[in-house]
């Protein structure tokens, strides 16, 4: 026996002749449709591979040293930037007043629409040494002999602190420099965008109107109104990276809208979920956090304790979810595509002997039924 015949016998795929394969009219119908699935899966296949899939983890958060950004854009619609305070503060006790850093303040009219200026951007300013200053007086307020109150604000604080109160119109620093007084707080709105970074623990930070500071651990507001409308827009909110499809700010766009003389406390108590994304095209680890929201007002009209404003209370959690992005291999690909053909094929295969068989049982009886 021939080497050749030995391999012939090894033929998992016999040829049939010709003579003995009969070609069908539901034969092509099959073959046409189940080409177009196979077409139709492997390019979904395809796509399917070129995008890569999500893999989801959760475990202990056991990171250290990174601090905890805000990234922050709300609009209060009836209150002057300058009667507003950003204040923030966490469970160590580390309280940070009248934040300014990175923080940027555009004035609004009524309507929502910006006046024409520059964006206010508040910062701590460092006046150069001069010999020549004297020291001004702080009218009784001083606490002790060396203290000099040379500017308005100097000498405001230092009433502020023995919770006395203050004749503006008779101090000599105030004068031409402090004619305003609170009702021009709602003639205009204010949009308070930028970031700050806190320390990564539970903690919390407030919009709320007039100038703040602390007495023996009191926090303490200086604002003459206590019916305060509140009305606001949170455009943007999140601690870290956007990303999409994590929920890494899910109050964007929220609106809350307060009736006419009505002063409330708004409440927002978040859950920070330290969250971890690596991506597949750079391999660079993003570190972000989602949260989800619960919210509470308060009416304060009838006498109700509490102050008006806006309050952001968040806790983070000790788990972190970490989303890591990863291509499908060619050979997982291949072998996908290998599956669909055969198993099409093969579908195919036994669906056809059954229509032809089916076709040929109804033609027997037709013609037997004819011959009767």
């Amino acid at each position: 026996m021939k080497f050749a015949d030995v391999l012939r016998r090894l033929d998992a795929y016999p040829r049939t002749l010709d003579d003995f394969s009969v070609r069908t009219v539901g034969g092509a119908a099959v073959t046409i449709i189940s080409t177009s699935i196979i077409s139709l899966l492997i390019f979904l296949e395809f796509l399917n591979y070129m995008q890569p899939t999500m893999n989801e983890e959760l475990f202990v958060d056991t990171t250290r040293g990174h601090k905890l950004r805000i990234n922050l854009d709300v609009t209060l619609h009836n209150l002057g930037c300058n009667y507003v305070s950003l204040d923030a503060m966490d469970s160590s006790g580390d309280t940070h007043l009248r934040v300014d850093h990175d923080i940027f303040k555009h004035r609004l009219d009524l309507k929502g629409e910006p006046l024409k200026e520059t964006p206010i951007k508040e910062i701590v300013a460092v006046s150069p040494p001069n010999k020549n200053v004297t020291c001004g007086s702080c009218y009784g307020a001083e606490h002790n002999s060396t203290h000099c109150c040379n500017t308005c604000e100097e000498v405001l604080d230092a009433y502020r602190l023995r919770k006395w109160n203050v004749q503006v119109d008779k101090i000599e620093q105030c004068k031409g420099k402090y004619k305003r007084t609170d009702e021009d707080a709602f003639k205009e709105g204010c949009r308070i965008q930028g970031h700050l970074e806190v320390n990564r623990m539970a903690g919390s930070f407030h919009f709320a109107p007039g100038k703040s500071f602390s007495i023996r651990q009191f926090h303490i507001h200086d604002f003459q109104f206590s019916n305060v409308k509140l009305s606001h827009t949170i455009n943007h909110l999140s601690f870290g990276e956007k990303i999409e499809f994590a929920k890494t700010h899910p109050l964007d766009g929220m609106h809350v809208e307060v009736e006419e003389k009505k002063s409330e406390m708004f409440n927002y108590y978040l859950k920070i979920v330290p969250t971890l994304y690596m991506r597949d095209s750079d391999g660079k680890p993003i570190y972000t956090n989602q949260f989800s929201v619960t919210r509470h007002r308060k009416d304060l009209s009838d006498r109700e304790r509490g102050m008006p404003g806006i309050f952001f209370s968040y806790e983070l959690s000790p788990l972190m979810v970490k989303y890591a992005e990863k291509h499908s291999s060619f050979g997982h690909f291949a072998t996908n595509c290998c599956s669909i053909i055969g198993g099409v094929f093969t579908v195919a295969g036994i669906l056809a002997v059954l229509l032809n068989n089916s076709l040929e049982a109804i033609q027997r009886k037709l013609e037997v039924g004819k011959l009767s």
